[in-house]
């Protein structure tokens, strides 16, 4: 990587560390049990991540989060310590829908509302996205969901708030 992103003031790249999420790989998705997160170093155990998960669920960009370092010099992730308010959302694009296997295309489809994101990769065009507090969440939802039902893409939600789960409420047993 050759650019960084240390927002915290005074932080320098020796700040940044990787913290590390271990889970149970799910049946049917990418065979991985671990996913390591870009974070800036706060204290001797806690960090606040810089980027969005492709796989860990319960965590957004910008939380706080406490870790222990294993015997390997491994950062594992414990706990969150502090929300950010954010919220990671995760679009697949439907290799026969609109915009094919395009992650750029299905990006683009939520660049109106301002989103950052990351791409897994070329040959699987998983699209993390970002979706910060203040964001027109009614009007992403209800995107998301006309895209799921136009074929152009499927979405989960891998970090949800209450603000998210109440907005947009015409659909709401479909948008959880």
């Amino acid at each position: 990587m050759t650019s960084t992103n240390l927002s915290e003031p005074g932080a320098t790249e020796s700040d940044r560390i990787e913290a590390w999420y271990r889970f149970v790989p799910r049946e049917g998705w990418l065979p991985y049990d671990a996913e390591g997160l870009w974070a800036t170093r706060l204290s001797e155990d806690t960090a606040r991540v810089e980027n969005v998960p492709f796989l860990q669920d319960g965590v957004a960009e910008g939380e706080v989060v406490r870790f222990v370092t294993d015997a390997d010099g491994l950062r594992r992730a414990k706990e969150r310590v502090e929300a950010s308010g954010n919220r990671t959302v995760r679009v697949l694009p439907v290799p026969s829908g609109p915009p094919g296997r395009s992650a750029r295309a299905a990006h683009e489809r939520l660049s109106p509302f301002g989103l950052g994101g990351e791409v897994f990769g070329e040959g699987f065009p998983l699209v993390a996205v970002n979706v910060p507090a203040e964001a027109d969440l009614g009007g992403i939802k209800e995107l998301l969901v006309r895209g799921q039902e136009d074929g152009w893409g499927h979405f989960e939600v891998g970090c949800a708030t209450d603000a998210w789960r109440s907005a947009w409420s015409g659909r709401r047993d479909r948008l959880r």
